[in-house]
């Protein structure tokens, strides 16, 4: 095999059956620490990510960054040998990370209990818009109606417009996350708590819905059914987006009394803290208006980069609002190397975001970029099934890769 990785998960190998973003995002974040992750598409088709913009001299600019660091191979698995091959590469991997509507698989003899057979000790990650079961498992699901359907999109907007969807595919990435979080916690329970592999079963609407605990303890302890609003208003106060006197956009938030306190020295406004109109939390919230528009007043006041310097010496979190050319531009993206360039086939050096955590002792890297559609097939073909240059030719005039 070719662009040897290293990173805690060195010696992984997982395929990814999975199309456009939530659980081929999860599989990415596994290739950056190490593991080997073959990407298995449709051939002459691919994955339906390759054809979402944006685009240059038509190329997909999402493609290299969110494919990045895996091998593409072209499989058809409604044709048997296609299956056999699957079963194949199933007995020498330790991952399987799908995201087909349920019952899928198991059509093509290729479900969990199918493949446990070829390898009782795989793991298979099973992404769905709404799980493996209950009365929904069969509705096609896609990120944003999913966002929708975990009370998010409920929450997101002003109380005199309607509800908005986030302007990216926020749903998306956070389920990618939970796949590479289940992916280590199944493969440590595999490899050191003696046990075997197994089936992870993960909405899309789930991943959203268990980030927001406050959502139903207030629905269930004081029946409040909280409507969308900006902001953090309900939760701290002061909160929000704040204009300087030159016109820049700041995000300003004080989520405890303590960073309260350095706000109020910062404003020369100590007085607040001893007013039984703000000095809690508690009280400010019934006071948000008011409270914010103190703040709003005094930041206006200021120009942007000198309140940023004065409000960070005070410790209080504030951060101007970045456009993606702010961040292109900011020397502290640039010392954490948040921004990466990597050699493109075509489009010569193209930039993406990098790897994200930091291990000090094995840490993750990013090899290649997304592959072309079938750019491994004869090297994985050949080295872990063991077929010849003619036999792959002739899977090749069939239609199967």
């Amino acid at each position: 095999m070719t662009h040897l990785q290293s990173g805690p998960l060195a010696g992984i190998r997982i395929l990814d059956l999975s199309t456009m973003i939530a659980a081929p995002y999860g599989a990415t974040l596994l290739s950056d620490f190490g593991a080997e992750v073959i990407k298995v598409e449709i051939p002459n088709k691919g994955d339906t990510l390759r054809s979402m913009g944006p685009f240059k001299d038509g190329e997909p600019l999402r493609w290299p960054g969110l494919a990045r660091n895996k091998k593409s191979l072209t499989l058809d698995l409604h044709h048997e040998e296609g299956q056999e091959i699957l079963r194949k590469l199933v007995r020498q991997s330790d991952i399987v990370i799908e995201n087909f509507r349920p019952n899928t698989l198991e059509k093509w003899n290729l479900g969990y209990e199918q493949l446990k057979k070829c390898n009782e000790n795989i793991i298979m990650i099973r992404v769905s818009g709404y799980g493996q079961t209950g009365p929904y498992a069969p509705k096609a699901g896609f990120g944003t109606p999913a966002t929708a359907f975990s009370g998010y999109t409920y929450l997101q907007g002003f109380s005199d417009r309607p509800p908005i969807s986030p302007s990216f595919s926020l749903l998306d990435y956070i389920t990618g996350v939970y796949v590479a979080f289940a992916s280590c916690a199944a493969l440590y329970h595999r490899d050191t708590e003696g046990g075997q592999g197994q089936t992870v079963d993960l909405g899309l609407y789930e991943s959203m819905f268990r980030m927001m605990e406050f959502l139903v303890a207030d629905y269930d302890q004081n029946g409040i059914v909280k409507e969308r609003s900006p902001g953090l208003s309900g939760h701290s106060s002061p909160a929000g987006t704040f204009q300087t006197k030159d016109g820049h956009w700041l995000v300003l938030v004080t989520s405890s009394d303590p960073t309260f306190a350095r706000l109020a020295a910062a404003m020369n406004r100590e007085d607040m803290l001893k007013d039984d109109r703000y000095y809690t939390n508690a009280v400010r919230l019934q006071r948000f208006e008011e409270t914010n528009g103190i703040v709003a007043d005094w930041v206006k006041s200021w120009d942007r980069d000198e309140l940023l310097v004065h409000l960070d010496h005070h410790g209080v979190p504030i951060s101007a609002i970045n456009s993606i050319e702010d961040i292109f531009n900011d020397p502290h993206f640039n010392e954490r190397n948040n921004i990466i360039e990597m050699k493109h086939p075509r489009l010569g050096a193209i930039k993406m975001p990098g790897v994200v955590p930091k291990f000090s002792a094995t840490p993750g890297s990013v090899t290649n970029v997304g592959p072309d559609l079938g750019e491994h097939n004869e090297e994985i073909l050949s080295s872990m099934i063991g077929l010849d240059e003619h036999r792959i030719q002739q899977l090749k005039n069939q239609g199967v890769i």
